[in-house]
């Protein structure tokens, strides 16, 4: 199935770029006028695009770990309870066609349940979060319909439908849905009183008062028609949720309803209204919280459109990035149904961080280089851990370039940024020695070491009132798992001078981390704790190595140890010292 949507993601890019080419055109008009106070321009957004298709490429990424659940529930229940598991006959023409009316059908219900229960609602909201209604929409799909979405089709394999021929009908319906989100198709006559046609759909997707949660059809729209959630389309529509999600970051648009429940849970004084929280329809408040009478009507008329600015370089910037991450997208489907399942998630990761990155950059919540650094960051944790050395001996010394030339771009000149400059270069630096071959542990161990003494006196400048180390029981505790560490790598060292070079070594970091802790304990600032964070991480990393290296391999060992490592550096580096405004370019 993955190599199906690599086949028809040049098709979908294609029409992407004519309805792009048609809406720029100066006579160009949509099928409806769009007057309406706060209305979304017709068209295409840069951010807007680029963040509906990087939730539909990290959509398919996590598919393809994913797909064995619904798959496998599937044939499982069609193995048990098949009431007419005839093969030949759901294998011909008119078995596939009813197949195809029965899936469609079922889809009904559970695009219905997305709309009127909370915990399905949390999964769907990512396809209407959009406040365009483009081609690009149609493929922002969410990524956690797996934990619910198969229940609505059982009832295909109860009455027998093979898992292929579910799979194929099931491709069909999804693919039929994506030329329906175009507002450059009008009505259609007698079409779509019985499909589902972009009319149809323009209704489904607007917050207006009367077409809220209606036209739910995949192909027929006749099961609107049937169970009374059809709307006609007769005035303009208004794009998005009534709840703005205003961001975007493709975690956050996955989680944010979930997020909202489970605090509504929490807040919930009786279990009963814990558990209904998640199965009420989306919105609905426990009475004890007295929250409903507070909250406001909806106005169409006051919704404003999220557009955070972007300049030149930055459209340029995302537009290079969003191409590179769609190759490496494009790979990954091509070869995942070939690679072992623990190979194909760490390239998920790998890439959902990488798009994660890119979106921040788009938002103006991470700086392009920054963003560059992450990515780099997680190319070297994934070639490192797979093994793919040429690359990997390229991206990792090219990641701490990239943070230095982030610092030296991103920071305003000072004493404290010449010492993390130079603590970031010793960083790289044993970065290289311990990337090449021979006896270079203990050159790289130093490097490292100078590193994390210019970390402390970085860390000490803005504390330099009070006494080294401000928290003495973060400082005992911290030198007490060091010792621990060391005492439990301590038999595998292979003689004195390296026990003495990694004892010294285990304190400094440790003071490292104690100093990080209590400068965080000083200024309680946000950015501080993150430090205190990145510094205590950093010492995990480094207790991994030697775990892995002096007592016992550690499984999939390059992988943790290098996410460890650049989850602190990027920490440490990115709020350690106040960075110049991010203008947006």
């Amino acid at each position: 199935m993955s190599k199906v949507i690599v086949f028809a993601s040049p098709l979908f890019f294609l029409l992407i770029g004519i309805e792009y080419w048609w809406s720029r055109r100066p006579n160009s008009q949509a099928a409806l006028a769009r007057a309406v106070p706060g209305a979304t321009p017709v068209g295409y957004r840069l951010n807007d695009t680029l963040g509906n298709l990087s939730l539909g490429m990290i959509s398919q990424l996590w598919g393809v770990l994913t797909r064995l659940v619904q798959i496998g529930i599937y044939g499982v229940v069609y193995s048990a309870v098949a009431l007419f598991p005839n093969e030949a006959f759901w294998s011909t023409w008119y078995g596939v066609l009813l197949a195809l009316v029965f899936y469609d059908f079922c889809y009904y219900w559970l695009h219905r349940g997305g709309h009127e229960i909370a915990l399905l609602w949390a999964a769907h909201v990512v396809h209407h979060q959009s406040q365009t209604f483009n081609l690009a929409t149609a493929l922002r799909q969410p990524s956690t319909y797996f934990l619910f979405g198969w229940i609505f089709y059982l009832p295909m394999a109860v009455v027998g439908v093979s898992p292929l021929v579910f799979g194929i009908v099931a491709l069909i319906d999804l693919l039929y849905q994506f030329w329906v989100h175009t507002e450059y198709v009008g009505k259609l006559g007698w079409f779509d009183r019985w499909f589902c046609s972009p009319s149809n759909h323009r209704v489904h997707h607007a917050v207006n008062d009367g077409y809220l949660d209606k036209n739910y059809g995949g192909i027929l729209i006749i099961w609107d028609r049937l169970f009374g959630s059809y709307c006609e389309e007769t005035k303009p529509c208004i794009y998005g949720t009534r709840s703005q999600l205003n961001s975007w970051d493709p975690l956050w648009a996955n989680a944010e309803v979930y997020a909202g429940l489970a605090h509504t849970s929490r807040q919930a004084s009786r279990w009963s209204d814990k558990l209904l929280v998640w199965f009420k329809p989306p919105g609905w408040q426990p009475p004890s919280l007295g929250l409903s009478a507070s909250k406001p009507a909806f106005d169409v008329a006051r919704v404003s459109t999220f557009d955070p600015p972007m300049g030149q370089g930055l459209m340029v910037f995302s537009s290079l990035q969003f191409v590179g991450l769609l190759g490496a997208v494009v790979y990954f489907l091509w070869h995942a149904e070939s690679w072992p399942m623990g190979q194909a998630a760490l390239w998920v990761i790998a890439i959902t961080v990488g798009m994660w990155a890119l979106c921040a950059a788009i938002q103006g919540r991470l700086r392009p280089l920054m963003a560059l650094t992450i990515q780099s960051a997680m190319a070297a944790t994934l070639t490192g851990a797979l093994g793919i050395l040429p690359v990997h001996f390229v991206v990792k010394p090219l990641t701490m370039l990239l943070a230095i030339a982030f610092v030296m771009t991103a920071i305003p000149a000072s004493k404290a940024r010449v010492l993390l400059v130079i603590a970031m270069v010793f960083c790289g630096l044993g970065d290289v020695l311990l990337m090449l071959p021979g006896a270079l542990f203990i050159p790289g161990l130093a490097a490292f070491l100078v590193a994390h003494l210019f970390y402390i006196a970085l860390m000490r400048q803005d504390t330099s009132s009070l006494p080294w180390f401000p928290n003495r029981r973060a400082l005992a505790l911290l030198l007490v798992v060091a010792a621990g560490m060391y005492g439990y790598v301590w038999p595998g060292l292979p003689d004195p001078v390296l026990k003495l070079a990694v004892a010294v070594y285990a304190l400094v970091i440790a003071l490292m981390a104690a100093q990080a802790v209590g400068r965080a304990t000083a200024l309680r600032r946000p950015g501080a704790i993150a430090v205190a964070a990145g510094a205590c991480i950093f010492m995990l990393s480094d207790s991994l190595i030697a775990i892995n290296r002096f007592v016992q391999p550690i499984d999939l060992s390059a992988w943790w140890i290098l996410s460890t490592y650049y989850l602190a550096q990027i920490l440490i580096v990115d709020h350690v010292l106040p960075t110049r405004r991010n203008n947006g370019s």
